[in-house]
Parts: structure tokens; sequence; C-alpha cells
């Protein structure tokens, strides 16, 4: 595991004698690991893999890749609690004329502009009008601004999903996650050198305060393992969790997106990013804000698409491709480095048409038991999920009432 020095001292609390086990390590489980230590609990994390991270994980070596497209939202809690403790390192921001190379790719060609009507959809306060729940946000935006701009501001959302028919979930839930990646000035920020640095500042703050951290330990079965003491968060992929998830939700969750990073030689105009608006599809070169993630003279562009059902990999791919042709001109000759991948289990907390966040597999499992992640029932966006329900896991595990009113209970 990295360890990383941090000058942040450690909070002091009256200490319990409650012992706490956590498995998993990525974001999720260090928030729950770090939470429950400031709290005075004594606390061990179990990590299945010899780093840490999760899906936060930063791939070391000259190109400086995460699982997929990655930011940093700064408008949910998790900022402000990263921020008190010094754990957000570095920022790269994102140059002026760089943010001005987001490009939009709709019918067929790059477009500089979205459809006319999206516009509406991208600022529901101005028009007052709130997305329901029960309607999906396709259904939903159609009649608001007509189906051009409905699967356009579909497909934009997907950037914050993972997900292959973003149009076919709760109106409600789209819009939000629609807003969030859309509001000006830009609430995405990026970490310099990756997400990687954001865990290792949380690995050094849980390590000072005391936190036992065992890497290579997969830990398969809480009742006959032998290692876990006193109250148990489960920080891990949903399919190992106990007990079983519900097989809708389990179903959305689980459709694979292709990810597709590369390296090429630097040429003046590439775009920063482009977005598919005629199919769910992200490319970013996060190369435009920070430089340290691969050699002098080459660029690092990471893209994730979504998987229908009937797609394979390999269609994710020609996607891309064709993305790249229109955005990266000659990419192909100057290609330095390439890497291909299907991730499945990626898309976190999704809603169908007449559910919310509650909804989904609750934090409080009973019999000591309590999930963590951005599957879980707990509000947010992305890694803000995980996040809230880390800390409501801890507030429970250690018989405390959570700072909000949420319903944790089994939903």
């Amino acid at each position: 595991m990295r360890r990383t020095p941090t000058h942040h001292r450690p909070l002091h609390h009256a200490r319990t004698t409650t012992p706490l086990t956590v498995i998993g390590g990525g974001f999720a489980g260090l928030t729950a690991a770090i939470t429950a230590a400031e709290a005075g609990a004594k606390v061990t994390v179990y990590e299945a893999h010899h780093t840490l991270g999760g899906r936060a994980r930063t791939a070391e070596g000259p190109y400086r890749t995460n699982e997929g497209p990655h930011a940093l939202y700064s408008g949910g809690p998790h900022w402000t609690w990263l921020t008190q403790r010094n754990l957000i390192a570095p920022l790269a921001p994102l140059p002026p004329l760089e943010a001005a190379r987001l490009r939009l790719h709709h019918r067929g060609a790059l477009r500089r502009t979205p459809p006319f009507g999206m516009l509406r959809l991208l600022r529901p306060r101005r028009t007052g009008q709130r997305a329901p729940i029960d309607a999906d946000f396709l259904t939903w935006a159609t009649e608001q601004a007509g189906e051009e701009a409905a699967r356009a501001a579909a497909h934009y959302a997907a950037v914050a999903l993972y997900h292959h028919d973003p149009g076919s979930l709760s109106a409600a839930f789209v819009q939000e996650r629609l807003r969030r990646a859309t509001k000006l000035p830009p609430e995405a920020h990026y970490p310099r050198g990756g997400w990687a640095s954001v865990v290792d500042r949380m690995a050094a703050r849980a390590w000072n305060l005391g936190v036992r951290m065992e890497a290579l330990s997969r830990v398969d079965s809480l009742d006959t393992d032998g290692r876990a003491h006193g109250p148990v968060i489960v920080a891990t992929s949903l399919p190992r969790r106990p007990p079983p998830v519900e097989g809708r939700l389990a179903d959305l969750a689980e459709r694979p997106t292709a990810l597709v990073d590369l390296a090429v030689r630097t040429r003046r105009g590439d775009a920063f990013a482009v977005s598919d608006l005629d199919a769910p599809g992200w490319i970013e070169r996060f190369t435009a804000q920070d430089r340290t993630l691969a050699p002098v003279g080459e660029q690092l562009i990471q893209g994730q698409f979504p998987i229908g059902p009937q797609e394979s990999r390999a269609d994710g791919v020609t996607r891309a491709e064709r993305l790249l042709d229109l955005a990266f001109p000659g990419w192909r000759d100057r290609v330095t480095w390439q890497h291909e991948a299907t991730a499945s289990g990626r898309t976190g907390a999704v809603d169908p048409p007449g559910t919310s966040w509650r909804d989904r597999p609750a934090v409080d499992r009973g019999d000591g038991v309590y999930l963590a992640g951005d599957q879980v029932a707990a509000p947010g966006v992305l890694s803000e999920v995980s996040f809230n329900s880390a800390l409501a896991a801890v507030s429970l595990a250690l018989g405390r009432r959570p700072k909000d009113t949420l319903d944790l209970k089994h939903a």
C-alpha cells in the first residue's frame, strides 16, 4: 500500500472501545475508516489488492490513467470534508483556452453548441420545470424540449452515469446529474497526478489515526473468515456484498462499459473533450489540465463508451475511434501507447422510473453489517454516494444517529 507523509494533525476525540472492520480500501472504505478512527474506534481495513483506491486507483508508470474518466465534483459534501482535512491534493486547473475546446458530436459532426432545445433542459431552474421521479427522462424531456433535444441531453448525461441508456432512467435522477455536469462555473475538478494523489493522502490520514490496513487480504465470508471484529462495513463491489441485491437494481448496475486509453504525440488544435450526443460516450484529453499524466510531448486521452445489451466491447471501441477521427486528426499515426478494457459494475447508483436513492440496497443490513459504496441507499452524484453512505454506515455502526435525517434502515 502507498503511504505518503502528511502534515495534517489527527483530530482528538475521546476514544471508544468499539473495534470496527472495514472490508475494502477504496474511496468509501477509506472515508469510513477515517471517520470511525476520528471518533475513537479501533479500525482495521482489509483490502484484496496490493494497493488502495478501488475504482479511484491511478495506474503507475509513464501514463497515469484512471479507470475511466474521473473528476472530483466540488458541489458535494465530500469536497468540504476532504478540504477540511487537507486531503485534496493540489488541483490541476483547466486553462480557459482548453475549456473552449469542448466539442459536441451531433448528427455525425462536431459542433460547439448543443441543439437549441437542449438548453432548456440544462437550466431547469430558469424554466421552473422539475423533473418527476415516476417518468423516464426521455419521455419527460421530449415533452419539454422535443425528442432530438431530449436524446441529446440524455446522452450527454452518460458521462456521469456509465450507463448505456440514460433516457430510460428516472427523469429526476438524470436531470440532477445533467445539471451538475453542465453547471457554470464547472464543478468538475482534477487532482494533480490523478485520483491516486487523493487516495495517498487519505491513506496517510488513516495511518496517522492508527488505522490498521491489511493489503492482499480478501475477505469472502463474514461468517467463517474470523478476521472481522465488532461491526463490519462492507465497502466492496455489490456482487460480493451480502445479502444479494434485488435483481432489477443489480441488472441495471451491471452493464459493461468500454474503456479506451491512449497517448498521442502532441498536436495543436486537438479537442479538450468530446461528448457524443448521438449515443452515450465521452472522450477527454486529461493532459489538457495536468501535464504530469504523460511524458513530455505526449497527450493522454481517456474515453468511456457504455455498451448496450446487443453490443460488444468492439462496438464501443469502434464508436470511440469515430470520435477520435473527428476530434484528433491523424491520431492513428501519432499513437505512442494504447489500452482497451471492459469495465463492469462501474455504473454505480441508478434509479429506474418510480424509484429514488431510498430504494437502493440499504446501509443497515442487520446483525452489525453495513454497506458503503456508490450503489447504496444514500444521496449524491458518483463518489458522493460512496461518501454519504460511508458516513452513515459509521454513525450506525458506532450507535450514533446520522447527522442527517435520512431513512437508512432496510429499504
